[in-house]
């Protein structure tokens, strides 16, 4: 079949496929619930061991407090997101006198913690801009005057937490690849399903369209009437 004999079907019964996108875009119009915003923070902190000098011996004690602090930030990213670290960060804020509170256990959802040498960034997502920069300054105080117990259930008492990025301004999130090509998608789905039903109602019309149907079952056409 060529392409113009496709290109026919399809247009024959067009108004299948117009009629699902139609029906698919009004209907996602209708039942479209605009999700709540959220919005961000981001901070920095910087962990250090103190190297164990030996005055007037040269070791490599310098080195290796350098390689203990890229190993330690990284137990620190899984770290504050574990329920101890929900829970002091929890308790900060009761201090503070805020409402919000961060489910324990599930601090993992809402703080995403990366490393980058000896450098613990933190992204916090919430859906209240005023109870974001709670949470964010309850981090602050946790990781300043919690993080000796932290260090030292690591292993590592010598270490030092220090912020070198305030939590920055909450900023409210742009829109999601997924949202933004929910509808395109639907939309495009339908046309796919109005043109394949439009072959399938074609391939069971068992009227004849035209005389090369009736050459091809060994049937001679003498004459043609034209529609118009």
């Amino acid at each position: 079949m060529e392409l113009k004999q496709y290109a026919q079907i399809v247009w024959k019964r067009i108004w299948i496929p117009v009629a699902l996108v139609v029906l698919v875009g009004a209907v996602s119009l209708l039942t479209a619930k605009t999700p709540p915003p959220g919005y961000s923070t981001s901070m920095r902190f910087t962990v250090g061991v103190r190297p164990q000098e030996v005055p007037g011996q040269f070791n490599y004690d310098s080195y290796y407090a350098w390689l203990s602090s890229e190993y330690l930030v990284d137990d620190m990213t899984g770290l504050v997101s574990s329920q101890m670290f929900a829970d002091d960060v929890n308790r900060h804020l009761q201090e503070m006198g805020s409402a919000a509170q961060i489910p324990p256990g599930s601090i993992g959802g809402v703080t995403i913690g990366g490393k980058q040498h000896r450098i613990l960034s933190l992204t916090v997502n919430w859906g209240n801009p005023d109870e974001l920069a709670d949470i964010a300054q309850a981090i602050v105080t946790t990781m300043e005057q919690d993080s000796t117990h932290y260090l030292g259930q690591l292993g590592t008492p010598g270490a030092l937490i220090q912020v070198i990025d305030e939590p920055s301004p909450p900023a409210q999130n742009p829109r999601s690849l997924t949202q933004q090509l929910d509808l395109p998608v639907r939309l495009l789905l339908a046309a796919v399903a109005g043109v394949a039903l439009a072959f399938l109602l074609d391939y069971l019309d068992t009227s004849v369209r035209g005389k090369n149907e009736l050459e091809a079952m060994g049937i001679s056409v003498l004459a043609e009437v034209p529609k118009q």
